[in-house]
């Protein structure tokens, strides 16, 4: 990373190494991966299954802890698997809304029971609060009173991402967000994506298989095969002039996706 990249730096992770140990057999699910996530940045990350990139975002918010590397957020390094720590900072969005939701609760109930302590308190204006960002992510306040299994797809999902909001954290790990929704709900949830990055500043974390979306979305990508990075850089250089036959592969395999310019 340049010295001039490094004021700007939110997010880091040096050499994380991760093994799991399966029937008496050790698999190496990251090898030595080193990242920087930039304010206002959209980094993607992507690869086919198996590539290492959904165990980094994991690893990076703590829900799995690294054999050997670092990981360093808001100018401090995170201790490891300590998901509630890393929280402060970030906040991870799964690809099954739907499953990241208790089903026997209304949406108002989980979004304010999610809220930074300070912002739910009597006097915090947490229902304000959970208004303006229903608002900033499309959503309507009658949702509020649904349970997750009324709402669409792409609903649920936006509701996952106005609730990471709510925690105020500025970095948002997204893992595979848009792959189980249609084309034109793909389309809606980039736009959020792109909005938060250009309104608020957020920094994000793309993981996708989809490369159309990605060249779309992200300032840089970062290309993982078997746990390791095999190229990375500015997202126009490495998908016109890829460096790996890999890279070429998963280019051949891409598929187009329009989405719709934010104003």
């Amino acid at each position: 990373m340049q010295e001039g990249m490094q004021e700007n730096c939110v997010l880091r992770g040096e050499n994380i190494y991760k093994t799991y140990d399966r029937d008496s057999s050790i698999t190496e699910a990251l090898k030595n991966v080193s990242f920087y996530l930039q304010k206002g940045e959209i980094l993607g990350i992507a690869g086919e299954s198996g590539s290492g990139k959904s165990t980094l975002l994991r690893t990076v918010c703590g829900l799995e802890k690294a054999d050997t590397g670092k990981i360093f957020a808001g100018g401090e390094e995170l201790p490891a698997g300590d998901a509630r720590y890393a929280g402060r900072y970030m906040q991870m969005i799964f690809q099954d809304a739907y499953a990241s939701f208790d089903p026997g609760r209304t949406m108002r109930k989980s979004l304010t029971e999610f809220m930074a302590p300070e912002k739910s308190s009597p006097g915090g204006g947490s229902n304000e609060r959970i208004l303006s960002l229903l608002y900033e992510t499309g959503l309507t306040a009658d949702l509020l009173d649904r349970h997750p299994a009324a709402l669409s797809g792409g609903q649920c999902q936006r509701m996952s991402i106005a609730r990471a909001l709510l925690t105020g954290a500025d970095i948002l790990l997204c893992d595979e967000i848009t792959s189980a929704l249609d084309v034109s709900t793909q389309a809606r949830v980039a736009e959020l994506l792109l909005r938060l990055k250009r309104q608020k500043g957020i920094s994000i974390l793309l993981v996708s298989h989809d490369l159309a979306l990605i060249s779309q979305l992200c300032d840089r990508v970062m290309i993982m095969k078997d746990g390791a990075v095999l190229e990375e850089g500015n997202t126009r250089e490495v998908l016109e002039r890829p460096r790996s036959q890999y890279t070429n592969e998963l280019l051949a395999a891409a598929r187009e996706l329009e989405l719709p310019e934010v104003k």
